[in-house]
């Protein structure tokens, strides 16, 4: 299934981030949120019911504010609006209906999707009578809820996943095809590197419209290698909206990544790698995608005999812990090792999909673990028996033993170190589970 993308909108301390955090806590299952690049939004990935999806946390909409940092929010709210597939509209029955919750309604009244009123802070019998109130704004599917306490929030969640449709391909013909997902801030160079990928000749087959409006799944097959480029360059501007392009440019890039096996993050080499960068990084590992970093425009960068070397090893220290990643100094405008991206993508590609058998796998982990073994429990020994490697699309990892829950992260880093070293899994998220025996 392709990523389906919630919008948590509202006026300002309605419990908007409470309520986000409550949705990714809600279950173990539920991976983790990441933080975004300022301190009024973020970007997380939940999941209820076998379904997963993202949700974005916008800040306080104030429609008519002079404050600039307001003004910002409402274009951030307004293109969430614009590009989520579903909206939870937040208020807050302590305060009541106000006209901010009305200004917020009568923006909301105008879309075609579906939008779920959640009444807040709904914490005792007197409060629910009061919240009915909010049945005069209109809204078929309203919720009670307690941000704080969780009450409700699973009959949102049920809500929600039941919209979330089974099968959201674009089309059967490319489904076992590899697609590469460009992402990165704007004027990096996407649109440049898309452009030299698309300019040679005898290399597009076709053009397949995407299941996201104004992204392109372009159809390769090139010196016997297919796959297909998902473009997430072309932002086109809306008539009313005044785009924030780095919000923008982040909303795109999750839902490209959730139909990519492989994302191509676009630096200028010049900038670096940014808090925004490191953020959608963290989230396609977390979804399980391969990562491929690209440093663009590296033909404007002076260069001594080290300078792509310290400039790799600068870049793996702010990826940390996941540095085992393919960096390629590239040029999109000079053409410059273009090609060689695709290659290493296809590469990445074959890592995410190799299976090591059982004897293989024991036979050198259990030597990994014998000449490092797992830090003493309470003064029990840990003993790690036996490994396999489960039936997932990410290379995923069960280590059998006696204190499964008192592995800490460091011996776990050694596994996953050990695992890389052996395997090559270069470019790979690798997930490692503790079973007890």
């Amino acid at each position: 299934m392709s990523g389906y993308t919630v919008a948590i909108v509202g006026r300002p301390n309605v419990g908007k981030s409470t309520f986000f955090n409550r949705l990714l806590e809600q279950r173990k299952a539920i991976v983790d949120d990441v933080s975004g690049v300022t301190r009024d939004r973020q970007y997380g990935i939940a999941e209820w019911n076998g379904k997963t999806f993202n949700v974005i946390d916008t800040g306080g909409f104030v429609p008519r504010s002079e404050d600039v940092f307001e003004q910002e929010i409402k274009k951030q709210v307004l293109i969430a609006l614009d590009e989520a597939d579903a909206l939870i509209f937040m208020t807050d029955t302590a305060t009541g209906i106000t006209d901010l919750d009305e200004a917020m309604a009568d923006v909301l009244r105008r879309t075609t999707k579906p939008v779920y009123l959640v009444v807040n802070k709904v914490d005792n019998n007197q409060r629910m009578l009061e919240a009915t109130e909010f049945y005069s704004l209109g809204f078929e599917k309203i919720f009670f809820v307690s941000a704080i306490s969780g009450s409700g929030t699973g009959e949102i969640l049920d809500e929600v996943v039941a919209a979330i449709p089974e099968d959201r391909q674009a089309d059967d013909e490319t489904a076992d095809v590899p697609k590469f997902a460009i992402i990165g801030q704007p004027n990096v160079g996407k649109s440049s590197l898309l452009n030299a990928l698309v300019g040679q000749e005898r290399t597009i087959v076709s053009d397949i419209a995407g299941t996201t409006r104004d992204t392109i799944h372009t159809h390769y097959n090139m010196f016997q290698k297919e796959f297909v480029l998902i473009d997430t360059a072309g932002i086109r501007r809306k008539q009313k909206v005044h785009e924030d392009l780095e919000f923008y440019s982040v909303i795109r890039a999750i839902k490209a990544m959730d139909e990519a096996d492989v994302c191509l993050l676009v630096l200028d080499a010049e900038k670096g790698i940014s808090a925004q960068d490191l953020s959608i990084f963290s989230l396609a590992a977390r979804k399980g995608k391969g990562i491929v970093i690209l440093v663009n425009k590296w033909d404007l960068v002076e260069k001594q005999t080290n300078t792509a070397r310290d400039y790799e090893k600068q870049l793996k220290e702010r990826l940390a812990p996941f540095t085992d990643v393919p960096v390629l100094f590239i040029s999109a405008k000079d053409k410059l090792r273009i090609f060689k991206a695709i290659e290493i993508a296809l590469e990445v590609v074959e890592n995410k999909k190799k299976k090591i058998p059982t004897s293989q796998l024991n036979d050198v982990m259990l030597k990994a673990i014998a000449s490092y073994h797992p830090p003493v429990v309470r003064g029990n020994p840990v003993s790690i028996k036996y490994v396999t490697q489960l039936p997932t699309h990410v290379p995923s990892f069960a280590f059998f033993c006696n204190y499964p829950d008192d592995i800490k992260t460091p011996y776990r880093n050694y596994l996953e170190n050990k695992l890389r070293e052996q395997f090559d899994f270069k470019g790979v998220p690798v997930r490692i589970f503790f079973r007890k025996k």
